[in-house]
Parts: structure tokens; sequence; C-alpha cells
């Protein structure tokens, strides 16, 4: 593939990307804002948490979520831009909150990695769903680090990245909700799979921070297409263009010294544009 545009610079520890409503969306964890792209080099600050990790997605009606892992809730930005609890997480574990994705009906999937990262003993993971009501629930076990998330444009099926496990599960998603049916999407040997996404050809893309690349698999682990990042690739998500789709990418020197900010966004041309959520 060709080389990747940089689209911006200057992040401290960028997660989470999201596309909505024309827009590049993602969280900077390390500066506890999330910020929406305008175009190269233009990132419009729209909320900041003081939290670590910080994931974010959007109801269907076009509010924000954004997992406060710190404070162990799930806020909600209202039109007017303040800040409401959706739903409180702290019943649940009180180990630290990742990713999140929602649902057209405005159920939201949100996953705890089940211990203290870095440094915490291992334990397993797993997903809690969010009502629209606020109402938290656990419908997944006995993951092995749960990292992004993503369901199929049909809304019928989860994938959850089990980084740990190497490999991309996969949940039928039940008329209530809850998730059945837990089986391999793609197994991705020598690969830690981080962020997710889904294109309209049905592979999904995976990030690797260790490997410093990005994966396009088809269900069953075949492997379609790889873009290799200059740093650690966190997480990754598909515009809806079908004319010339791109792959945005963010990530960020990790595990070692660096003189400033090292995470970028950058995009690179794709196959196929991105289909269902996130």
């Amino acid at each position: 593939m060709e080389a990747p545009e940089v689209v911006l610079e200057g992040i401290v520890f960028g997660e989470s990307p999201r596309w909505h409503e024309g827009r590049l969306w993602f969280s900077d964890w390390g500066a506890n804002q999330v910020i929406a792209v305008d175009g190269p080099g233009h990132g419009e600050v729209i909320a900041a948490v003081p939290s670590f990790p910080m994931c974010i997605d959007f109801l269907p009606d076009g509010r924000l979520l954004i997992v406060d892992s710190g404070r162990r809730r799930l806020l909600r930005r209202e039109p007017g831009g303040s800040l409401v609890t959706h739903a409180d997480l702290a019943g649940e574990t009180d180990t630290p909150w990742n990713d999140i994705v929602v649902d057209a009906r405005g159920n939201a999937y949100v996953n705890s990695i089940g211990f203290d990262f870095p440094g915490g003993e291992f334990a397993p993971g797993f997903v809690v769903l969010v009502t629209p009501a606020g109402t938290v629930r656990r419908v997944a076990d006995d993951l092995a680090f749960p990292n992004g998330m993503a369901i199929t444009a049909d809304g019928a099926t989860l994938i959850v990245a089990e980084s740990y496990a190497e490999r991309l599960t996969a949940y039928d998603i039940t008329p209530s909700g809850d998730l059945a049916g837990r089986r391999v999407w793609a197994a991705t040997p020598g690969d830690h799979p981080d962020g997710i996404c889904l294109d309209t050809e049905g592979a999904a893309w995976y990030a690797d921070v260790g490997n410093r690349h990005c994966v396009r698999v088809a269900e069953g682990g075949a492997v379609l297409d790889t873009v290799e990042f200059d740093r650690g690739a966190f997480a990754c998500v598909l515009d809806r263009d079908p004319d010339r789709p791109r792959l945005f990418v963010v990530g960020q020197e990790y595990g070692a010294e660096t003189p400033g900010p090292s995470g970028r966004v950058v995009a690179f041309p794709a196959p196929a544009p991105g289909a269902g959520r996130p």
C-alpha cells in the first residue's frame, strides 16, 4: 500500500478512533481529551475527562458516550456540551474499564481487562451490557485481556479482540442484548490484537502495538492485507467513503523514553469502507 498521510501529530496517548458524522474522533488518554479532527493538523477538543483509559462511542441519536475508567462510570455528553452520568460501573469491578461499542438500539457493550495493567497479576476480563436506561449486567466472562470490540452491520454479532489469547472472538447478540454462541472468529498467531473495525466486505482490521502494524483478516483467519506503522499501532477505524476509503490508525511509541509526545494519527488507503459499529 501507499505511504500513509499524517493527519495529526503531538498526541500524548491516542486511542479509540471513531468515524462519526463525516469526522474522525479519538481519545487522547494522555491529555485526557476527546478530539474531533476536521482535517490534517486540525483537531477540536470536544470534552475533557481525567481518565486513563477513556474510550468512546456514540448513541444512535449522536450523543457521545465516554468510558470514565478512573471514576468507574459511563458518561454521556448532552447536546449543550455538559457531561452527565449514563451508568454507574462501580458495582462490577475495581479493575480498569477499557473499550466500548454501541449497537443500533442504544445498548452499550463495555469491557474490563480484569486486572490492573501494567504490573498487576493476570485475571480474566469480561463484558457488560449497559442498556439505554443505564442498567448494567454482565454478558460475557473469561476473556484474555479484552480490547477492541465491533458489531457487524446486521447487528447480529459482537467481535472482541482478546489480546493475550491472540484471537478475535465472536458472540451472537440475542434479542435481549445478551451474548451467546461464543466462538473464535479469527486466530491471530504472533499478534496481539488491540483496537478493531469492520469493513463492507466482511473483513476485520486489527491494530497490533508490538508488531507496529494493522492487519486485515477474513472470518476464519486468512490474512488479506497488512499496513506497517512507524510506531505502536493501538487502534484503527475506517471512514465510510465508498470511492476513496481510508484506514485511520492511532498510535505512539510505547515502552521507551521519548523526548515528547509521540502520538500520531495517520490514514492509509483501504480496500473497502467501514461497516457496522464503531
